[in-house]
């Protein structure tokens, strides 16, 4: 997916989000926390944890900052 690019009264403007990834990582990062935690691995599944916690809230807080601009 390509980067939009917009050019209002003269500053370049581009967009916060240009697609899903944040939450696709979220996701992923998710799947391997359940998978290690079953596996055993508590280690790794809280890391992951804790790494799709705070891709989930980037994610709200940009989504929240690109509807309010």
């Amino acid at each position: 997916m390509g980067l939009t690019q917009t050019v209002h009264d003269g500053a370049l403007l581009v967009p916060l989000q240009f697609g899903g990834d944040l939450i696709e990582l979220a996701i992923l990062f998710l799947v391997l926390a359940i998978v290690a935690a079953v596996a055993g691995a508590s280690g790794v599944a809280g890391l992951s944890m804790k790494i799709a916690k705070w891709l989930v809230i980037v994610f709200i807080v940009l989504a929240i900052v690109t509807f309010v601009l």
